[in-house]
């Protein structure tokens, strides 16, 4: 059993309280909860359209169904993100081409995109990781001069803030993902935001095993659909949890504050960088290793973490040396180097919004301890 773990929801009897009241009644699915939850979200972010689904892969597929990307095409994205946002390529038989990151942001380098555009690419799919904004207005630009549509993955920066602009905002549709982890939390769950009415309409459309949006029959179906609905009760938990998303919000930046702080002087590693211009809603709090403690070593680090109580993660491992995709692509070692180098290096400290500076102060003094004898 862990002192501490990776990460844990912030979970009060307001939420409780507002679930249970669900179970009381006789709507435990589309009922109304799902479409007050998706009109908060909407709000927040500043969208006209959210869709809830049941997962934030889930609302990554139905992006790519919306905009009609199937066999044969290619969407650019980035080898350093969790599975889903390529997976969700593969689902529609097109193929995702990957790109390498900023080393710093660890983010997809917009600089290399151009040189692996070709007359199949549909699509640019990019990641705000670890809930670090990615270059939105670059990636416009791009996308605009080469008519590509821009997708968001922004599961990770529910809040986040780019040249004053929610994440969630900038691309022809996007999503959040809600897993216990993230800022808010439904469970499972995930929402799809956009502008764009038709996006949105399909969306809700498939996620509701292909009904109509307006006066649909419950027995007719107009178009192929699956079951990604998200569960009133999910949807009553998401609407406290962004009633006190400032709140929450507020907490993690606290806890990260004293991360900063705490880790600043340690040699041999690296706290997160915040790139000018962007605010974070911390997610995950990540510090990069140095060199000299890549690959066994950080494992060997890691493990020594884990004897202490502590809980780390492998945040991330890169999805081109994942063994399907080595089997499916023939990828290898060395065809995303920075990708491949911040990977062997990366580590996700415990963080939640109620860690006390108490457990933050365990936590450092034993990676400290480690890394010195290391």
């Amino acid at each position: 059993m862990y002192k501490i773990s990776l990460s844990k929801p912030d979970i009060t009897e307001k939420e409780q309280k507002a679930v249970l009241e669900v179970l009381k009644t006789s709507s435990l699915s589309l009922g109304k909860k799902y479409l007050e939850f998706e009109k908060i979200v909407a709000k927040f972010v500043g969208v006209k359209h959210a869709v809830t689904v049941n997962s934030g892969t889930s609302g990554l597929h139905l992006i790519i169904r919306a905009l009609g990307i199937g066999e044969g095409d290619e969407v650019i994205t980035t080898p350093f993100s969790f599975i889903a946002s390529s997976n969700c390529i593969l689902f529609e038989k097109a193929k995702p081409v990957f790109v390498d990151i900023d080393e710093k942001t660890f983010n997809i380098d917009v600089k290399k995109i151009e040189e692996k555009i070709t007359k199949k690419t549909k699509a640019i799919l990019a990641v705000d990781v670890f809930s670090q904004p990615a270059d939105w207005q670059e990636l416009k630009r791009i996308a605009k001069k080469h008519k590509l549509f821009l997708i968001e993955d922004s599961a990770e920066a529910l809040g986040s803030e780019y040249m004053g602009k929610k994440c969630g905002s900038f691309g022809d549709a996007g999503i959040f993902a809600f897993y216990p982890n993230k800022q808010i939390t439904t469970g499972e769950g995930g929402i799809i935001l956009t502008n764009n009415k038709k996006i949105a309409d399909f969306c809700r459309s498939s996620a509701n095993q292909g009904r109509k949006v307006v006066d649909g029959k419950w027995l007719e179906h107009i178009m192929l659909g699956y079951n990604y609905r998200l569960d009133e009760m999910s949807c009553a938990l998401g609407i406290v949890q962004m009633q006190r998303i400032k709140e929450i919000i507020k907490k993690r930046v606290k806890v990260a504050d004293l991360y900063n702080k705490k880790l600043k002087n340690i040699e041999g590693l690296e706290t997160p960088h915040i790139k000018p211009g962007n605010q974070l809603s911390w997610f995950v709090y990540v510090i990069k290793l140095a060199d000299k403690f890549g690959g066994k070593k950080k494992d060997n680090i890691m493990a020594e973490m884990v004897k202490r109580g502590i809980q780390c993660g492998k945040y991330f491992q890169t999805i081109h040396l994942q063994p399907f995709y080595k089997k499916e692509f023939g990828y290898k070692e060395g065809s995303f180097p920075i990708a491949e180098n911040i990977s062997k290096r990366t580590i996700a400290l415990p963080f939640h919004s109620n860690l006390s500076e108490k457990e933050i102060d365990f936590v450092v003094e034993n990676l400290k301890k480690i890394l010195s004898n290391a």
